[in-house]
């Protein structure tokens, strides 16, 4: 697939979100930024977060919402490219945030869940009903890990609450396009779950010994090759759309199951991230997280539009 860069130069960026104007909000993990991007490459810092902002999402208030994961270690390889190596040594707790895209000014949403710190929160997604699904990940550290969980809150910051628990190294995390059911990545296992959902933060399914999985989901798909699976996006026809890292590429799974067709993306072996806008929400955009930048590439069919995309106050 022939990709375009908007703009280089950025320090590992992932959580594209597609603006009304045609411009692109991102984190740069690295910066420790929420940054705004024009199509001609122009690039504004929205906001300076601190921690290792991940995941982004415009919320029903038009406010930027932000998984930040606290803090990730970075280190140089010999070929000179940044990598994320752990945790970060002035970790403090990971947290979600609210940013207002027109001041800057930022707000710290939920730092726990019940008694539970949350850990290292990945991504979120928003459904019609105000309330938002995220991924904690978890921190690795040299010689442990911790456990992953999803999440649902609200947005006024009133209410969150685990629903799902443990998940190893959950990362991207969507709706389909009728709502009615979620999805997630993981990471290291290259997997990719649904669970049924019969209302807001609610799983329909309990877990039983018929489910697939521990956690009383379905699985969808599993890399057959060595792979990582990072973000997704979802089609406007309910294909999953994986960042595939190592293999450089968008992983397309079908609803029902399986794979419909791994897209290579030459420009970065570590596609992380993509989301959906343009035209007929017919264009991709992609964080090429390794060479820092954000890709533009004609995607084949149209993206779905999410559930506050058209309501940020820009």
């Amino acid at each position: 697939m022939k990709t375009r860069i908007i703009a280089d130069d950025l320090q590992f960026p992932e959580g594209p979100v597609c603006l009304p104007d045609g411009s692109v909000l991102l984190v740069e993990i690295r910066r420790r930024t929420l940054t705004r991007v024009w199509p001609d490459g122009r690039k504004h810092i929205v906001a300076e977060l601190g921690g290792g902002p991940n995941g982004a999402a415009i919320g029903p208030d038009g406010k930027c919402y932000v998984c930040n994961n606290g803090g990730l270690h970075f280190r140089k390889r010999p070929d000179g490219i940044m990598v994320t190596a752990g945790q970060a040594g002035d970790y403090t707790h990971g947290r979600i945030e609210r940013v207002d895209i027109e001041t800057g000014k930022v707000e710290e949403l939920y730092t726990h869940v019940g008694s539970q710190p949350i850990r290292g929160p990945n991504d979120l997604v928003f459904d019609r009903h105000g309330g938002f699904y995220f991924t904690d990940l978890g921190k690795s550290r040299a010689r442990d890990l911790d456990h992953g969980s999803v999440c649902y809150a609200k947005a006024d910051g009133s209410s969150v609450q685990e629903i799902i628990f443990p998940i190893a190294k959950p990362n991207g995390i969507g709706l389909s396009p009728d709502g009615n059911t979620l999805y997630v990545a993981e990471t290291d296992n290259a997997r990719v779950w649904a669970w049924r959902l019969k209302g807001p933060g609610q799983l329909a399914d309990p877990v039983t010994a018929s489910n697939q999985s521990p956690h009383g989901s379905r699985l969808i798909h599993i890399s057959p090759v060595f792979a990582r699976f990072d973000s997704l996006a979802v089609e406007a026809n309910g294909n999953i759309c994986v960042g595939t890292l190592h293999h450089g590429g968008i992983s397309v799974c079908r609803p029902e199951g399986g794979l419909e067709e791994f897209i290579p993306i030459e420009a970065d072996t570590h596609v992380t991230n993509i989301c959906f806008g343009g035209d007929g929400m017919r264009k991709a955009y992609l964080t090429g997280s390794w060479t820092g930048t954000l890709l533009e590439a004609d995607w084949p069919r149209p993206g779905l539009k999410l559930a506050y995309q058209n309501a940020a106050r820009i």
